[in-house]
């Protein structure tokens, strides 16, 4: 019989959760919680009262051995770490103030976050790297250096991004070199870029990619801050991003389906021209962008442009999509409102 357990605040969360082993679920009260929190066994389910009733912030030492935020020092701590196990479940909690992700999940399977806040942590909200099967669902994520929820490197990734909100990130969902997701039902706004998907190639990085992807019927607006023009600003390592609610940038095969973007506004300087964007990522180590199917999105209301397709645009299938101002102008399968 798999066990269950109560933690109240100021009783040891990483013990019990050392102590009660592979299966268990680790309830936490109503409170404040601080200190990071390593989940080491696998189907083990830790549940907070709900956001804003259960947080974890900073504070206390760290559990020793916890795997470093990568390329982050030893100092740069992380709410929740999830490493090399499967059937984790983290729901029910606020995430506030760490100086790494709010929870950082590596080499992962079937990993489950859900009905999540992750407030001001310093570089990503919630941040999934190299791992299959993970869902990311109700959570919202806001105040992060890069991204408010992040796939980074998952090749199959297999993953489930729904009914999420972002903002005040670089960028609201970011997925960097992972393919085989489906993001769904997502809200966007106050970012640099809603969503941003970028097929790249970095030294001594996984292979890169981002194909067979489903985004569909996200809702991305008011994404107007400035990325990657100010030194230790946000989105520092990346070229200048503003104004953007959709870009797929060396994606193959991936389906962009119903999909709202409007009133986005560039605050900044930006390597993007409009508001939904399909391009090569070649020049930054990707691939050209191919077969992909651009369907029934209304992008309207937003500035310099709302679209730019990149390269031959019959690379792609455009149907039913509803825009204003595009380039190329007078494309096959866009309409005017």
């Amino acid at each position: 019989m798999m066990s269950e357990v109560f933690v109240r605040p100021g009783e040891p969360v990483q013990e019990v959760l050392d102590a009660a082993g592979a299966g268990a679920t680790v309830r936490l009260a109503e409170g404040e919680f601080p200190g990071s929190l390593w989940i080491k066994h696998p189907g083990v389910s830790l549940i907070g009262a709900g956001p804003g009733r259960t947080v974890l912030v900073p504070g206390g030492s760290a559990p020793p051995g916890i795997p470093p935020l990568h390329e982050a020092g030893e100092d740069v701590l992380s709410g929740i770490s999830v490493h090399e196990v499967a059937g984790v479940t983290v729901r029910g909690l606020s995430l506030r103030g760490f100086s790494g992700a709010g929870v950082y999940a590596h080499t992962v399977t079937d990993v489950v976050l859900d009905d999540l806040e992750a407030l001001d942590n310093a570089i990503w909200g919630l941040y999934v790297r190299e791992s299959t099967g993970c869902e990311v669902t109700s959570c919202r994520a806001s105040g992060s250096q890069y991204a408010g929820v992040a796939l980074s490197f998952c090749g199959q990734a297999d993953a489930f991004v729904a009914d999420n909100e972002t903002s005040g990130n670089a960028f609201g969902i970011f997925i960097d070199n992972s393919s085989k997701a489906r993001l769904v039902r997502n809200t966007c706004h106050g970012n640099a870029a809603g969503i941003l998907a970028v097929n790249q190639t970095y030294e001594g990085e996984p292979e890169g990619g981002v194909t067979d992807c489903l985004i569909a019927d996200n809702d991305l607006y008011g994404n107007g801050l400035a990325s990657g023009s100010t030194p230790g600003g946000l989105g520092e390592a990346g070229p200048p991003i503003s104004g953007v609610g959709l870009a797929l940038i060396g994606g193959q095969r991936v389906a962009l389906v119903g999909n709202h973007v409007h009133d986005n506004h560039p605050s900044g300087p930006s390597v993007m021209g409009s508001a939904f964007v399909v391009a090569s990522s070649k020049e930054w180590g990707g691939d050209d962008a191919f077969g992909n199917h651009v369907l029934w999105n209304r992008v309207i209301g937003n500035t310099p442009f709302d679209f730019q397709i990149g390269g031959d645009p019959a690379a792609h299938t455009f149907e039913a999509n509803l825009a204003g101002a595009g380039e190329p102008p007078h494309l096959a399968g866009w309409s005017g409102p």
